[in-house]
């Protein structure tokens, strides 16, 4: 390189003041972003470690207060809250590995273009987007193939989200090249040893996105299981605040049940932020791990094709 061109690389950009004003600017809208966002999950944490009476109070704001675990010492005292742990992380991990199984080979057969009939499968995939058999129905399909109080009510009936099928289905029409199917002899070839193994970053977006839902689901467990051995975290902590609010409505006598029940019913507010910290804590490990492919997969999902 020359003199001439070192010189010029050194040379420092003259910035205008309306470059310096736009850039301050911008800092200043992400920060207060950054801050409205952040700010309640930091604030749900401080308040499961703080004195219940400092959050009933209102005296919890940058820091805890009066630092204990009450709050999760409470919820760990009923033996459902891991056996629940436990049964959503089954149902998680088997409801991805279905998932995957069933959206993967789906998106790529629809983005071939030589399969012929991928147009009239793609409006029928769509149609179940807009309209639906109802509760009612789908509870009775799910008694008579006798689902009832196992993993797979949780699983099969959405084993294919059709938003999650799309995105795939484009990322695999915009990356994997028509000429890269001359490596393979057969289309079985084709999607195990090259397909697949080009696709880690939609992968992880299916991981990611299946895996959410998975674990926030309660509402097809309070339907289909009524075991109680079986149900996820996510339903047991919904019965445990339940019971407490149900327990809070007696009526207290004297000075002294007043006070244990005032005590009770911010033991219970400190309660509601511990279990959303327990819930979200797979949920939190799992973002990082995914992160980068997740701006790769969504927006090459998302917006290209």
């Amino acid at each position: 390189m020359s003199k001439e061109n070192t010189a010029v690389t050194k040379k420092k950009i003259k910035r205008c003041k309306e470059d310096v004003v736009f850039d301050a600017a911008c800092f200043i809208i992400l920060t207060l972003v950054l801050f409205v966002v952040a700010y309640p999950l930091y604030w749900v944490i401080i308040s499961s470690i703080s004195a219940p009476s400092a959050v009933s109070s209102g005296k919890v704001l940058l820091h805890p207060i009066g630092f204990t675990l009450k709050g999760y010492a409470e919820v760990f005292k009923n033996d459902q809250v891991m056996r629940g742990f436990l049964n959503s992380l089954i149902i998680t991990f088997c409801g991805v590995m279905v998932n995957l199984i069933v959206t993967l080979p789906t998106s790529y057969a629809l983005s071939r273009s030589n399969f012929s009939g991928k147009k009239p499968i793609t409006i029928f995939y769509l149609i179940t987007m807009f309209f639906g058999g109802g509760l009612i129905p789908t509870y009775l399909v799910i008694q008579r193939l006798q689902m009832l109080n196992t993993i797979w009510a949780l699983i099969l009936p959405g084993c294919l989200s059709v938003y999650n099928m799309i995105v795939a289905r484009t990322f695999f029409k915009s990356n994997i090249s028509e000429e890269l199917y001359e490596a393979a002899e057969t289309q079985a070839r084709f999607f195990f040893q090259i397909a697949l193994p080009l696709s880690k970053a939609i992968i992880a977006i299916l991981v990611l996105y299946y895996g959410v839902g998975h674990w926030n689901s309660y509402f097809s467990a309070l339907v289909y299981i009524s075991d109680k051995a079986k149900y996820p975290l996510q339903l047991v902590l919904r019965n445990i605040l339940i019971t407490n609010q149900t327990a809070l409505s007696q009526t207290a006598t004297t000075a002294a049940a007043r006070a244990a029940l005032q005590e009770k019913q911010q033991l219970i507010d400190v309660m509601k932020y511990s279990l959303i910290i327990i819930s979200s804590i797979p949920v939190l490990v799992m973002y990082p791990l995914v992160q980068k492919h997740f701006v790769k997969g969504v927006m090459i999902g998302s917006m290209k094709g």
